[in-house]
């Protein structure tokens, strides 16, 4: 069987047998695949430290296209240190990994693990990972099928006098199309709609008030709740931390 390199990050970890792991990696090159780490709680073994959750790198598989393939090495591109350091860092990016691979199951589209990435990316660097994760929530919506109309009135398209967003409308709405629904303020929907269409990759500074983080993460969750269908433990946990960290 050939061995093949591809750039990846691990998003879940079983353990199998008595010194094993299966893993569930996400690649750009074949999207989420199962992965046999063989031998990798053993002391002694070379992939002992390179076979858990968050690791980034270059991993070289014995490749089966059905079924799992087989770790034989792996090259490290970010060890994450300062995320790993940091309960809330590790939080969110904990909550990515059971996001992205939930995503992952509806669309094939490499975008999605280069928007993966880069996030982790900011996230190390020190970047606000609340709103990293909310940007990233927002992008995700287009994979889902269920992506948020900020461009125009979602109702008839006019691109002017744009009142509100609405999560039951699915978008904005314009002055003849609003019928009492939530005001939001314009700060909000700037917000909202930088967060469809900004590059992850390119970002450099984030700096949003507290109280307008609380309205922007009801909003995603209301929203994610309404049209995903998605449950996630993990978010349940994000919760709690920003209960203990009010």
């Amino acid at each position: 069987m050939a061995v093949v390199q591809v750039e990846g990050i691990i998003v879940k970890e079983v353990m199998y047998q008595e010194s094993s792991k299966i893993l569930t990696l996400f690649t750009k090159e074949y999207g989420m695949i199962g992965v046999l780490a063989r031998g990798c709680r053993s002391p002694k073994s070379k992939l002992r430290g390179v076979s858990m959750r968050l690791t980034y790198g270059i991993f070289y598989l014995s490749y089966k296209n059905n079924g799992l393939s087989t770790l034989t090495q792996v090259d490290v591109l970010n060890p994450f240190s300062h995320m790993l350091m940091d309960i809330e860092k590790i939080s969110y990016a904990t909550y990515l990994l059971e996001l992205t691979e939930q995503v992952a199951k509806e669309s094939s589209d490499p975008a999605l693990f280069e928007l993966f990435k880069n996030t982790l990316l900011k996230i190390e660097e020190g970047l606000d990972p609340e709103v990293l994760v909310m940007i990233l929530e927002v992008q995700y919506l287009s994979f889902l099928g269920v992506s948020l109309c900020t461009s125009c009135c979602t109702i008839c398209g006019n691109t002017s006098h744009i009142r509100t967003i609405s999560v039951d409308a699915g978008g904005f709405l314009c002055d003849a199309c609003y019928r009492g629904e939530k005001l939001y303020s314009e700060k909000f929907l700037q917000l909202i709609r930088m967060f469809s269409l900004v590059d992850i990759a390119k970002i450099s500074k984030l700096s949003i008030q507290d109280a307008m983080k609380k309205e922007l993460r009801d909003f995603l969750e209301y929203y994610y709740e309404k049209y995903t269908g998605l449950y996630l433990k993990s978010r349940n946990f994000l919760k709690n931390l920003k209960k203990i960290g009010s």
